[in-house]
C-alpha cells in the first residue's frame, strides 16, 4: 500500500478538548505542542522545568447524558505533505498501547485522492472516559481499499481526575503506559 504515497507533514497530535463546542481554528498548525522546552538547552536542570500542569477534578464514566457540545473529547489531527490514490482514513482507539483497538469511525475521513498539497485532518472523540488514559492511531485506506496504518500508536492522557482523588499532574508519554 506504499502506492498511497502518504507523507506526513505530523504524523499525528492528540489535544484535549475541553467543553468549548468550538474547534480550534484551521490556521493553527496542527502537530504544535505548547512546549518552551524545546527551545532551551537539553543539559537544563530539571529544577528548573516548569511543574507539570495538574489534572483537573471532575465526573468520570461515559457522557452520553451530556449534550455533544459540552463532552470533554480527545482531539486526533493529522496532516499530509501529498497523497496517491488516498481514499481516507479510519481513527482507532485502544485502552492500552498493546491492547485491543476499536474502529471510531463509523464511516472513513474522506482523503484528498491525488494531490501534491497539504491537507490537514482531525477526529473529535468525545465518547471517552475523562479520567482514563487512552490510545489512538490512524488507519489510510487507498482508492483500492487496502488498508495501513498510516501513524504510530500515541497515547492521549486522562483529562480529569475523580472528585476527591489526591492531586496529580498529567501523564507524559512515557508514563502513559498502562
Amino acid at each position: 500500500m506504499r502506492q498511497l504515497a502518504l507523507t506526513a507533514l505530523i504524523v499525528a497530535a492528540l489535544t484535549a478538548c475541553g467543553p468549548s463546542p468550538q474547534p480550534p481554528a484551521a490556521s493553527t498548525p496542527a502537530a504544535k505542542a505548547p512546549s518552551t522546552a524545546a527551545a532551551e538547552p537539553a543539559a537544563k536542570p530539571a529544577e528548573a522545568m516548569p511543574p507539570a500542569k495538574e489534572i483537573p477534578e471532575g465526573a468520570c464514566g461515559e457522557q452520553s447524558a451530556t449534550a455533544p457540545d459540552q463532552r470533554v473529547a480527545n482531539t486526533v489531527r493529522w496532516s499530509t505533505a501529498s497523497e496517491q490514490d488516498n481514499f481516507g482514513f479510519d481513527v482507532f482507539r485502544g485502552d492500552s498501547e498493546k491492547g485491543e483497538f476499536k474502529k471510531l469511525t463509523k464511516d472513513p475521513i474522506l482523503g484528498a485522492g491525488t494531490s501534491d498539497e497539504t491537507h490537514k485532518y482531525e477526529f473529535r472523540d468525545d465518547t471517552i472516559d475523562p479520567c482514563k488514559p487512552y490510545w489512538y492511531y490512524v488507519d489510510g485506506i487507498s482508492t483500492k481499499g487496502a488498508h495501513e496504518k498510516f501513524t504510530p500508536t500515541f497515547p492521549a492522557p486522562a483529562k480529569r481526575r475523580a472528585v476527591g482523588s489526591p492531586p496529580m499532574a498529567a501523564a507524559t508519554p512515557a508514563s502513559a503506559k498502562e
